[in-house]
């Protein structure tokens, strides 16, 4: 008997190499995601110029970051956004303004897709061998209503579809499901934080888990079993800091992760 249902992760064209540079935008999903590969050594840029839940901030992200290595995650959170009255102008922080300064919106389907397809369209321009891999937050808004938030999450992945479509030949963009990983597989409160809304420490370390099963390389899994020790060592807080044998293994340590260094120029530890 089968007790929870596994969601099917397409394998893409294209895997993350050990110690690859990455670039995460998007909802604070994309932080947490993103701090996992950093934690792991990959040299990472997350959310240079702050969390951006919206396809309209994603673009304005993508625009400004001068950064664009090969595999870049776009990590969507809603399809809600707020014009300033003013000017017209799609904000991306309110920056603790008055509400009544601004107009909240809901984008289309289309609108979605088409803020998409220019930060797929600017990242191309830059670097034509790019791969971006879209993803929808599993957090929920409380503040829309549980219904309203699904269907803000509806429109974000019929955007995803939308655009996916549109590149099926070219193949520069891929889905990866950790909206449904957490909707359809994990699917149980103990997998969420205290707040009932973010998923947890052990709900993002099964979705890392579910991702470098399907994205990376073997050359960047054998990477991981080689820094996961040296990781372990170097997080373990000793009952006596100051003893010979913990100075000794502290020593062997860090001779290993030079020589990690040395096999992996771009580690970033």
């Amino acid at each position: 008997m089968e007790f929870r249902t596994i969601v099917d992760i397409a394998k893409p064209e294209f895997r993350i190499e050990p110690c690859e540079e990455l670039l995460f935008v998007g909802s604070c999903f994309a932080d947490s995601i993103g701090q996992r590969f950093r934690e792991e050594g990959f040299p990472v840029t997350v959310n240079p110029y702050g969390t951006m839940y919206n396809p309209a901030s994603v673009l304005h992200t993508i625009t400004r970051c001068e950064v664009t290595p090969r595999i870049v995650f776009l990590t969507l959170g809603t399809n809600h956004i707020y014009r300033l009255k003013e000017t017209g102008e799609i904000v991306d922080n309110c920056e603790k303004r008055p509400q009544a300064l601004f107009q909240e919106e809901e984008l289309s389907v289309d609108a979605c897709a088409d803020y998409l397809q220019q930060a797929i369209e600017v990242l191309r321009k830059r670097r034509p061998d790019v791969r971006v891999v879209m993803t929808v937050s599993p957090i929920r808004y409380r503040k829309y209503g549980y219904h309203e938030s699904q269907v803000s999450k509806a429109t974000l992945l019929l955007a995803i579809e939308k655009v996916l479509a549109c590149d099926r030949i070219a193949g520069h963009t891929t889905y990866f499901p950790a909206y449904e990983i957490v909707m359809d597989e994990l699917r149980d409160y103990r997998f969420y934080a205290a707040d009932m809304l973010h998923p947890s420490a052990q709900a993002v370390e099964y979705i890392w888990e579910r991702l470098v099963e399907s994205y990376f390389s073997p050359e960047a899994k054998a990477f991981l079993d080689e820094w996961r020790p040296l990781k372990q060592a170097l997080g373990h807080k000793p009952f006596n800091p100051d003893s010979e044998e913990y100075r000794a293994l502290m020593d062997k340590t860090m001779l290993k992760v030079a020589e990690l260094r040395k096999k992996y120029s771009t580690f970033a530890l």
